[in-house]
């Protein structure tokens, strides 16, 4: 056999596992089916702007072996994620902080805002027992429990309902356990301690942690299964779990996101990186204008044209991207089979969002290799 190991799949798990594997002189060979490295972190750069392909990537953690671990790789920019929510045209900043509750209900005291959502998230309380529950049933009524009727119709409802395709009574309560609500006026959306995007964008992140290493993209790991399968002594999986054992429990299924972008001629579409449109008209969930990530201040000026991409969600379909696992009764049941026969595989190492089929940030991602080959303590998540 001619390498260590076989990654299957180039993005953040794949990239950095090779890169582990590499420092430790094993021999590595990285197939990635796309056209390009990188996953769904992969910019495309168009008009001198480092384009996020596959949607927003906000790099953030609290964990400063791993900021170090990336920043030594690529210096990562000071970008602070503050999306607002645009509500039939009204704007709210998100998460849910003082500036929320002003622009809400033109309340300025910290204790008038908790007055508001302890009086409406009383209500929700009482309709719940009306009802003859003692917990709630669906995440609308997690969700009014939580933050109460006004926040969950403007900023909640019709968000969640486009992103899942379901009524928000039709979705698991689990799904928004918690819900930030800050008596602060901060916009900052992650309480991480470090937070940023790389320097002239993800690419350099993904060609550094694979620099020395092998390469080949357009290569599909299932069109030839028996060879790829000859040439390592491990294989390191990052794709889809249910398609690694041919369906055999039947498909687990995704939410999937497409996009339409546009460059246009003005420097400054709409002077924030991320607008989430939380109304159930609009078609789309959000807009987002890539040049905010890298350019701040007079920066933004300076490149005349901007790019923008409107995001839709839908349910995933075969030859679609799949992007989210669903998580009901049916899909955790058929995902745990799958675990169950990999748990016993010998010579393959699943990792990553789809081969787990569990939803992972990017940095949690990059803390599980790092801990597995010992090159950063765990920190006992």
């Amino acid at each position: 056999m001619k390498y260590d190991y076989l990654i299957v799949g180039s993005g953040l798990y794949g990239a950095t596992f090779a890169w582990c594997a590499h420092q430790r002189g094993k021999r590595c060979l990285v197939i990635d089916k796309r056209p390009h490295l990188g996953g769904n972190v992969y910019c495309e750069d168009i008009e001198g702007i480092h384009v996020h392909r596959y949607g927003a990537h906000i790099f953030h953690t609290s964990n400063k072996a791993v900021w170090d671990f990336v920043n030594s790789i690529v210096e990562f920019n000071r970008y602070t994620n503050s999306p607002v929510a645009n509500y039939k045209g009204k704007l709210y900043n998100l998460p849910f902080n003082m500036n929320t509750f002003t622009q809400m209900w033109g309340v300025v005291k910290p204790d008038e805002a908790r007055a508001m959502i302890e009086r409406q998230r009383a209500e929700a309380l009482e309709r719940l027992k009306a009802a003859g529950a003692t917990e709630p049933r669906n995440l609308e009524e997690q969700a009014l429990l939580l933050v109460g009727r006004d926040i969950y119709e403007r900023l909640i409802k019709g968000y969640t309902e486009k992103q899942w395709g379901r009524r928000c009574t039709d979705l698991p309560a689990f799904i928004i356990r918690r819900l930030p609500v800050r008596m602060v006026f901060d916009n900052n959306y992650f309480n991480d301690r470090y937070q940023g995007i790389p320097i002239g964008g993800y690419n350099r992140l993904i060609n550094g942690l694979l620099e020395g290493i092998e390469t080949r993209t357009d290569t599909d790991f299932f069109a030839d299964r028996p060879h790829w399968e000859s040439v390592a002594e491990t294989i390191v999986y990052t794709g889809p779990l249910d398609e690694f054992y041919d369906f055999r429990f039947g498909h687990l299924d995704y939410r999937t996101v497409s996009f339409e972008t546009e460059i246009l001629d003005t420097p400054n579409y709409q002077g924030n990186a991320v607008i989430n449109y939380t109304d159930a008209e609009t078609p789309w969930t959000r807009i987002i204008e890539h040049k905010h990530f890298e350019m701040f201040g007079d920066a933004v000026y300076q490149v005349p044209r901007t790019v923008v991409s409107r995001e839709y969600s839908t349910e995933w379909q075969a030859g679609m991207e799949p992007y989210y696992p669903v998580n009901d009764k049916r899909n955790d049941s058929i995902a745990q089979q799958y675990r169950d026969l990999a748990a016993q595989e010998k010579g393959v190492i699943f990792g990553g969002r789809l081969a787990e089929y569990k939803y992972y940030d990017m940095a949690p991602i990059i803390e599980r290799v790092l801990t597995a080959f010992g090159a950063i303590a765990p920190t006992g998540r």
